[in-house]
């Protein structure tokens, strides 16, 4: 299964900034698992051009940000990744994308599909 929604702008989140973002949503297959995943992910920004500041504090402008929105229905807590993603469900461009491709899809922790989380907002 590979599947993408269309292309998103929107405001920053959590700051404040002048250049908006673009969101876009894949649901892909993988026999990855959700750590190993995370790091072919943040490869993938290292590449795109991405630097991190682990010195700063909050959020703040980047080139790209891979995310793990879901792992399936599965339910993950390590040191490199949380699914589902914990602000998942505050996210309006998340939600947005994530409706247009799998609305019905439920969320494992709330029992809410995506159109339900969405109206929640």
């Amino acid at each position: 299964m590979s599947e993408r929604s269309s292309a998103y702008t929107t405001e920053p989140w959590g700051f404040e900034a002048e250049e908006w973002f673009l969101n876009e949503l894949l649901v892909v297959d993988t026999e990855l698992e959700p750590d190993a995943l995370m790091d072919a992910l943040l490869g993938i920004e290292k590449e795109l051009g991405r630097v991190r500041h682990p010195g700063q504090k909050g959020y703040c402008s980047r080139t790209v940000d891979l995310d793990i929105l879901y792992f399936g229905d599965r339910i993950v807590n390590t040191e490199k990744v949380t699914v589902p993603h914990p602000r998942l469900h505050l996210r309006r461009f998340a939600l947005e994308p994530l409706c247009e491709v799998i609305p019905d899809f439920l969320h494992p922790v709330f029992n809410l599909s995506q159109t339900q989380l969405l109206e929640k907002l």
